[in-house]
């Protein structure tokens, strides 16, 4: 069994997505699952942490305690997912978490492909493109938290790690399965730890993933997982997991709370909002989290939308530098993630029952605040994008969406009302 650790909320859905699409059984935790917990049956669980951008320490800590917790279940393999564009610093988290989870589990050598050409990310000759552009003249360039300047992701991670680091480029990857197993030994032989391991296609993903099957540690984004699950699947004599868009929700209010900054989360939200009610959330006016909470609760109430509304805190790069500038950037994110957080718990208070949260942090805040645990994944309303149904009465749905993930029309899809269908449970 395939157990994933992933460093967000968003990835986890992401990842958990691409293994049920592959046709594996998954279960999904948010957060690290209780020692005595009973689980039905399984090919594949993924924890979501929310460790990309906290204290390294911290992240390898985590980490290592949801690797001995699936390891104490019974999988047999991990998977450490971080973002398709290696969101990262140079102090990490990927270097340090992947390093922690490599002596877990006795890895000589661990692949890093973070390629998901579903998501328009290929690497190629060790250099990451999102789209036509490389990473680092993409607006990943301008994140608030994690600004990627270098696109040469062998030379990202060994500024991360002191483990040595070899590129495994598209010319060996296109050989096939026995020449990606020849250079992982060779890399084993030579004394480096890391494989960069190029993928420009999904044939490319199952042919690496074919390679790296029974490897004790696998790290990279959602379509390495696409990849290792398909071949998994494969072992197992399971096929592609046939589309169930069954939703035991149905027609609700939804509200979109967006927090992420991304070029494409700005392109979604203009689009909403020429159909529905918005309201921002300014941190440099009011600083006071809860306050803040309290006004957009009461535009809420006041508003009353009877379909969907819109809450963000997203700004273009020019407005969101005089932000940080004017409060710091942690500051200013931590007011609005805890605003945010109790602007979901306000809206739960209200009985709205579909949440749609824009953003991987802003989704881990999301989360916390409303103790969800786990749920059922469901329909994707965008490539890596899958609805989310938590198990208790009554059901509510959620929608976790990565910054840069979904067409301009997402969110206003996301929100449309629908019928309901047969439960899932």
């Amino acid at each position: 069994m395939i157990g994933a650790i992933a460093d967000d909320f968003t990835g986890a859905t992401d990842v958990a997505v691409a293994f049920r699409r592959a046709g594996l059984r998954v279960l999904i935790f948010f957060g690290i699952p209780a020692d005595d917990l009973e689980l039905t049956a399984a090919d594949a669980i993924v924890i979501a942490l929310k460790s990309r951008t906290i204290a390294p320490d911290e992240a390898v800590r985590q980490s290592l305690k949801a690797g001995a917790w699936l390891q104490a279940h019974g999988m047999s393999q991990l998977f450490f997912k971080y973002c398709s564009t290696f969101d990262s610093t140079s102090r990490g988290n990927i270097g340090p978490v992947a390093d922690a989870l490599a002596d877990l589990v006795g890895a000589p050598v661990t692949t890093v492909v973070p390629s998901s050409p579903g998501h328009d990310r290929r690497q190629f000759m060790g250099q990451l493109f999102v789209g036509q552009n490389l990473l680092s003249e993409s607006p990943m360039s301008n994140h608030p938290l994690t600004p990627m300047t270098d696109s040469f992701i062998p030379r990202v991670l060994q500024s991360q790690t002191e483990r040595p680091v070899r590129l495994v480029d598209i010319r060996t990857v296109s050989a096939g399965v026995n020449a990606i197993a020849a250079a992982l030994s060779d890399a084993e032989l030579s004394g480096d730890r890391y494989a960069v391991v190029d993928a420009a296609t999904e044939d490319d993903l199952r042919v690496i993933g074919a390679a790296i099957l029974d490897a004790p540690l696998v790290t990279g984004a959602a379509g390495m997982a696409s990849g290792l699950g398909i071949a998994r699947a494969r072992g197992l004599g399971l096929g592609e997991m046939e589309s169930d868009d069954s939703d035991p929700v149905g027609s609700a209010v939804s509200v979109v709370l967006a927090g992420s900054c991304s070029a494409r989360t700005l392109e979604q939200l203009a689009e909403m909002k020429r159909s529905y009610p918005s309201y921002r959330l300014d941190a440099v006016k009011m600083p006071d989290p809860d306050a803040l909470a309290d006004a957009a609760l009461a535009w809420f109430d006041s508003e009353r939308p009877p379909t969907a509304a819109l809450i963000y805190s997203s700004l273009p790069p020019d407005e969101l530098r005089a932000t940080q500038e004017a409060l710091g950037a942690q500051r200013a994110s931590e007011i609005l993630e805890s605003a945010t957080a109790r602007i979901a718990q306000g809206l739960i208070e209200r009985d709205i029952r579909r949440i749609v949260v824009a953003g991987g942090e802003t989704s881990g805040a999301v989360v916390s605040a409303l103790a969800v645990s786990g749920g059922v994944i469901g329909a994707e309303a965008a490539p890596g994008v899958p609805w989310i149904y938590t198990g208790s009465e009554p059901r509510r749905a959620l929608l976790l969406k990565s910054g840069n993930f979904g067409d301009k029309d997402l969110l206003v899809r996301a929100v449309q009302p629908r019928q309901p269908a047969k439960d899932l449970a």
